[in-house]
């Protein structure tokens, strides 16, 4: 997933994206409302981490702003009080849902992948394109019964696939959906990382799931190769 964090403590900020990297999502950081404005607007993103205890612009503040622009990414707000009249405020700002501090990070997980199958459509808690299966949630990929020994990145760009099959995703959209922000957009990354999927996905099965698209990018085959 494509991750945006809003989170003003740089030593919580830095340990969310780094467990989330880990965990071979895309993941940006603003460190306050007005930043996180312009990047959600920017930025197609699978969810938004918010702290609702910001500078200048608080959560709940930048949250109702959001709607009200029409962003519509998912949005886990963070806060330290637990009360249930804070949860209704925050809940009512448009957030989708609400995690009090302190966390576990699994749970934290968990929540988003929960927040990024609501919209735009109902997202399956294992994808499969033909047999090709994946899921997000055990970070497993088999295809039949093989499993498939792939990397964080290879994962997070195949479920980027997934998702959209028969659809040509762009090299932009791919580095977009897999890199953050601070990756230089001229590397050949996704050339390489499209090659290493067809060495653990297709060769060994005889398959040709994953296409080029000459002059567009690649795509991943409807039926799964």
């Amino acid at each position: 997933m494509r991750l945006l964090i809003v989170e003003d403590e740089d030593k919580l900020a830095s340990l969310l994206d780094r467990g989330l990297t880990e965990e071979g999502h895309a993941v940006d950081v603003a460190g306050n409302g007005d930043d996180a404005l312009w990047m959600a607007a920017a930025t197609e993103y699978d969810a938004i981490v918010l702290d609702v205890m910001l500078p200048g612009r608080d959560g709940l503040s930048t949250c109702r702003e959001l709607r009200s622009r029409g962003v519509w990414t998912p949005v886990l707000m963070l806060t330290a009080r637990d009360a249930v009249e804070d949860r209704v405020h925050g809940l009512d700002t448009g957030a989708d849902d609400y995690l009090v501090k302190p966390f576990s990070f699994s749970e934290l997980l968990a929540r988003l992948r929960a927040v990024a199958r609501r919209v735009p459509n109902e997202r399956p808690t294992v994808l499969r394109v033909g047999d090709l299966c994946l899921d997000p949630a055990a970070h497993r990929a088999w295809r039949g019964d093989t499993e498939l020994p792939l990397s964080a990145k290879e994962f997070a760009l195949l479920e980027l696939f997934m998702r959209r099959p028969g659809t040509t995703l762009s090299r932009q959209t791919l580095l977009e959906g897999a890199w953050d922000m601070a990756f230089e957009t001229r590397s050949n990354v996704v050339d390489v990382y499209v090659r290493y999927l067809r060495e653990k996905i297709d060769r060994p099965f005889g398959c040709e799931s994953l296409e080029t698209v000459r002059g567009a990018g690649y795509r991943l085959r409807e039926d799964g190769g």
